[in-house]
């Protein structure tokens, strides 16, 4: 069995890996990419820590972060591709207002 420092450790460091990409990136699709990695991240713990309890509701709970992280996800690119159609930028930087 592995100890749960393992997963804390690697969850802490996918935390901060994502953190990384939303600080440095400007392209909106990288940005995404940082959220679902922190998103991953909490799931990880979740599903550590739930190792020790017999009812396993951390793992239910990690069921519940990956449904709404599909669903993020879908509506995410949902907008970054009507902004990239009415706009042709997926930079941050370049992004100055939403109506087009």
């Amino acid at each position: 069995m592995i100890p749960i420092e393992h997963y804390i450790i690697f969850s802490a460091a996918l935390l901060i890996i994502g953190l990384l990409i939303i600080i440095v990136k400007r392209n909106l699709i990288m940005v995404l990419v940082g959220v679902e990695l922190i998103l991953n991240a909490a799931n990880i713990n979740l599903v550590a820590f739930s190792q020790h309890d017999p009812l396993l509701t951390g793992q239910m709970m990690s069921l519940f972060v990956i449904v709404i992280a599909v669903a993020e996800s879908a509506v995410a690119l949902a907008i970054v591709y009507q902004i990239y159609r009415h706009q042709q930028v997926s930079n941050l930087d370049e992004l100055d207002e939403l109506n087009g």
